[in-house]
């Protein structure tokens, strides 16, 4: 039986879901991608894009290259979502569907952390990223702060990369001596999934004399004073600091009615929402797991497996695997990698990889795979 599903989000999450119900369905697939970008970013580009090691433009993966029979994409932005019809509305149009997934995201809420969109900047987003490759050219002195405002936040290790790779960019420049960083984490640990990474990174930190707050996050910023103001009162001063935003899911999904404390809440095994016919998966679901490209693909294969069962007549709900894998930039060219699988043991499964240049190359390849799978590139 043919059904309409209906995809809100093209980042990893919406991207694999509709790639994959083509391959099932080919052209007998009904899916409708929607998204406000026409172009694809991969995450750990914008670092690249702001140290200087690519341009904005190259890191662009146009969605007018995302062809697959069954599948339309639509350039529109999101305007209103009534999860109980299964209908939604743009800037466009009013779209209806049999299965509805919701995988926007999660937006940056500078205004939630006084003085930030004022005093600092912020490097998550690649508008934030282009700016500051412009920006770190004239930083050569002084106190850098790379913070968090708050937890969860996408792809845990990205402040610790960022860090890491500031100490590079310094070194590389031969201003390092005149320069200070520290890290301010919310977490208990930099990666709190994989005990070995926290415990290199840490290292490296040490190695580096980049000062580590854990356990912290930056309350706000008070740009006259050029002072951090920690959650538990501690005042650091700054001349350069790189934020990284509150997040919370689209106003659209919170008008819905979808959201409880800035998450969509979830099934945290089969990914469905409160109402029937609804999923959420990627950065906005409220999995407990991390949030980063390779979970929402993981979440992806759960999803599709659902809906293609249930097309069949079946009520069998599929299973979120929550397997994944990271790479993590720790400076020096080196790159370490972890592979976390939370639910298939009683405990959390990690597999840590010492850093290595050689996973510069498996990196690579990972990009480049999900180019050639959905842009055909």
């Amino acid at each position: 039986m043919k059904s309409r599903v209906l995809v809100l989000g093209a980042g990893f999450g919406g991207m694999e879901l509709s790639t994959l119900l083509s391959e099932a369905l080919g052209e007998k697939a009904d899916v409708t991608l929607i998204d406000k970008g026409d172009a694809f970013v991969f995450g750990f580009s914008k670092l690249d894009v702001m140290f200087g090691r690519t341009t904005p433009e190259a890191v662009r993966l146009p969605y007018r290259c995302f062809v697959k029979p069954g599948v339309r994409f639509l350039h529109e932005t999101i305007k209103a979502i009534d999860p109980a019809a299964r209908r939604v509305v743009t800037d466009a149009g009013t779209y209806e569907a049999d299965f509805l997934v919701v995988a926007l995201g999660a937006d940056f809420d500078l205004a939630a952390t006084s003085g930030l969109a004022e005093g600092g900047h912020e490097f998550y987003s690649v508008a934030g990223a282009t700016r500051l490759r412009e920006v770190l050219p004239a930083f050569s002195r002084g106190h850098a702060i790379v913070g968090v405002a708050a937890a969860p936040f996408k792809c845990p290790p990205a402040p610790s990369e960022c860090a890491l790779l500031l100490d590079d960019y310094l070194t590389t420049r031969g201003v390092r001596g005149a320069c200070e960083i520290s890290l301010v984490l919310p977490l208990s640990s930099p990666v709190p999934a994989s005990a070995e990474m926290s415990r290199a990174l840490v290292a490296e930190f040490a190695e580096k004399g980049i000062a580590l707050k854990i356990g912290r996050a930056v309350k706000a910023l008070e740009p006259g004073r050029k002072i951090a103001v920690l959650d538990d009162g501690t005042e650091l001063p700054y001349d350069l600091y790189l934020g990284v935003p509150r997040h919370r899911v689209p106003q659209p999904v919170v008008d819905a009615g979808m959201s409880e404390d800035g998450w969509i809440p979830i099934d945290p095994r089969t990914l469905e929402t409160r109402f029937p016919g609804v999923y959420a998966i990627g950065d906005g679901a409220a999995t407990g797991t991390p949030k980063s490209g390779s979970f929402a693909e993981s979440a992806a294969r759960a999803v599709c497996a659902s809906i293609l069962a249930r097309q069949q007549g079946s009520d069998e709900r599929h299973l979120y695997a929550a397997v994944g894998s990271c790479y993590v930039e720790l400076g020096g060219g080196r790159l370490g990698r972890m592979d976390l699988d939370f639910y298939s043991g009683p405990k959390l499964k990690s597999i840590y990889y010492e850093p290595s240049a050689a996973w510069r190359e498996d990196k690579q390849k990972f990009g480049a795979g999900r180019r050639t799978r959905w842009f055909g590139l």
